[in-house]
């Protein structure tokens, strides 16, 4: 059994990686991709609501979680969001699910709008938490919101620099950063079981490495792919739905809403008052945010491929 209530666990092979699944619910698929430095029990406040109406499948994204944690190449593919989007599309041809509706929080959310423009024709519609679309983020990069987010740099170093000073006190490293992100600066918004588990995974040596390879990532393939499309005139084809946190990373950017159309066609959004860690600090305004908008597509009749 999953720590989520009402949620199974397992392990699915989609070819190439070994992804930790969660999963409960029926009817139309929806997919829960968790951020940094998460797993998919970030999910565990508002996962079973949105079992209550849909498949809903929260898999920690590689390495990450019980998920596999393969080392980094020189080019930092390994951990590149597209290749994240991929495992998500392996998933789901592993699970016979044709289409399916994202919602994706801080990495997360990085894999699933590299999803929407990689794989347009497998998405029905996508949620966002809490970013704005990476080649923008590092665009955005002032004094102050450097400072806050000095998470990019430090973590996108090369090995074994940021690896060796987390491993020093990787519990003590999580709890601050936890803390420090949210609104109130405290670990309450957590679940026991959750940050239980986000404290054993940056202990894992091969786990730590795949966080910071998940930045250095960030830092250079993913940055290259953005600019890539940006240049290309590529857009989001499918609906967006962007929820920020007044406490959180977006709203530094200025007006990160404005951003999301520069990226796609149809962008609806909603601040909350939170920290960066909605699904935690604020569950309900997740709930109110995104139920409306997946039950949207229920009686769409999906296009062929």
């Amino acid at each position: 059994m999953s720590a989520i209530e009402g949620f199974a666990e397992r392990r699915v092979d989609v070819g190439h990686i070994t992804l930790n699944v969660h999963e409960a619910g029926e009817g139309p698929p929806l997919i829960l991709l968790h951020g940094y430095p998460q797993n998919a029990l970030c999910w565990s406040r508002v996962a079973p609501a949105f079992a209550a109406e849909f498949r809903t499948l929260a898999p920690d994204l590689r390495g990450y979680g019980k998920s596999d944690a393969p080392p980094d190449d020189p080019d930092h593919r390994t951990y590149a969001k597209r290749t994240m989007a991929e495992d998500i599309l392996r998933l789901m041809d592993t699970l016979g699910i044709e289409r399916a509706a994202i919602l994706g929080h801080d990495r997360g959310g990085r894999a699933a709008y590299r999803f929407a423009l990689d794989h347009p024709d497998r998405l029905e519609r996508l949620g966002i938490i809490e970013i704005v679309p990476t080649a923008e983020f590092w665009a955005a990069l002032n004094a102050e919101l450097a400072l806050k987010a000095y998470h990019w740099t430090f973590l996108a170093q090369p090995a074994p620099l940021p690896e060796r000073m987390i491993g020093a006190d990787p519990a003590g490293y999580l709890d601050w950063t936890l803390a420090s992100w949210t609104m109130a600066k405290t670990l309450d918004p957590f679940p026991i079981d959750a940050l239980a588990s986000y404290r054993a995974q940056i202990a894992e040596p091969a786990r730590l490495s795949a966080m910071c390879a998940d930045y250095r990532a960030g830092a250079t393939f993913d940055r290259a792919a953005d600019e890539a499309d940006r240049a290309a005139g590529r857009r989001i084809r499918a609906p967006i739905r962007f929820l920020w946190a007044e406490g959180g990373f977006p709203a530094s950017t200025g007006d990160p809403a404005s951003i999301w159309r520069r990226w796609a066609n149809e962008v609806s959004d909603a601040s909350c008052i939170s920290g960066h860690f909605v699904m935690e600090e604020n569950p309900g305004a997740v709930l109110d945010c995104f139920l409306p908008f997946f039950r949207q597509a229920e009686d769409t009749v999906s296009p062929p491929r």
